[in-house]
This record gives structure tokens, C-alpha cells and sequence, in this order.
């Protein structure tokens, strides 16, 4: 499997906005999605797409302010970042997986290395 590569993220006020990408999506992926995981925190799940059709899923958390999106072309997924607060801090890892979004939730299959959001006030 090639390994999923995040970037986009960094330091940003309160109600800024990011972008995240995450590239290097293999044919057999049927849904991607993100996680972040803020120190002494469970890792928690944000958000997922299936490539098919382009379903979604969202965190409670973020419904409303961050949106996932997929570049077929290209094998990259996106996280918009919008109206971000302090408590978005976190590594966002971009994960896959060859079932659907109730899977990903529960048994992503690869991992990428993670990128640092950082929000400040």
C-alpha cells in the first residue's frame, strides 16, 4: 500500500480557516476520511467520504464548519477547515479503508503520518 501524505497544516487564529490534503489513495479504497487526536486525547473521528459517490460523514463537532471533498483524478481527499476554534488543536491523520464509513470509523485499514492544526486565540 503507498502511504497516505498529509499536508496544509499549521498555526492559525480562532475563525480562520485550512485546507488539508492527503494524497496517494489506492484503487481499493472505497472511503476515506479524517481523524485527529489532541494530546492526552483518544484519537477521534472527523469526517469521511466514499469515492462513489461522494457520501459523507461528519463529526458533530465540525457539522457545519469543515468539509471533506475528493479529487478522483488526482487520488487526493480534502478537509476545509472553516470558523476553526482553539479546541480543533490536534494531529489530523488522513485515513482509508475498502469497506464504508462505518468502517473507517472502526477499522481504518492505512494510515498517513499525521499533520499538526494549531489554533490560536
Amino acid at each position: 500500500q503507498v502511504q497516505l501524505v498529509e499536508s496544509g497544516g499549521g498555526l492559525v487564529q480562532a475563525g480562520g480557516s485550512l485546507r488539508l490534503s492527503c494524497a496517494g489513495r489506492k484503487f481499493s479504497s472505497n472511503v476515506m476520511g479524517w481523524f485527529r487526536q489532541a494530546p492526552g486525547k483518544e484519537r477521534e473521528f472527523v469526517a469521511g467520504i466514499r469515492w462513489n459517490g461522494g457520501s459523507t460523514a461528519y463529526a458533530d463537532s465540525v457539522k457545519g464548519r469543515f468539509t471533506i471533498s475528493r479529487d478522483s483524478p488526482k487520488n487526493t481527499v480534502y478537509l476545509q477547515m472553516n470558523s476553526l476554534k482553539p479546541e480543533d488543536t490536534a494531529v489530523y491523520y488522513c485515513a482509508a479503508a475498502s469497506g464504508s464509513i462505518v468502517i473507517l470509523r472502526t477499522t481504518p485499514e492505512y494510515w498517513g503520518q499525521g499533520t499538526q492544526v494549531t489554533v490560536s486565540s
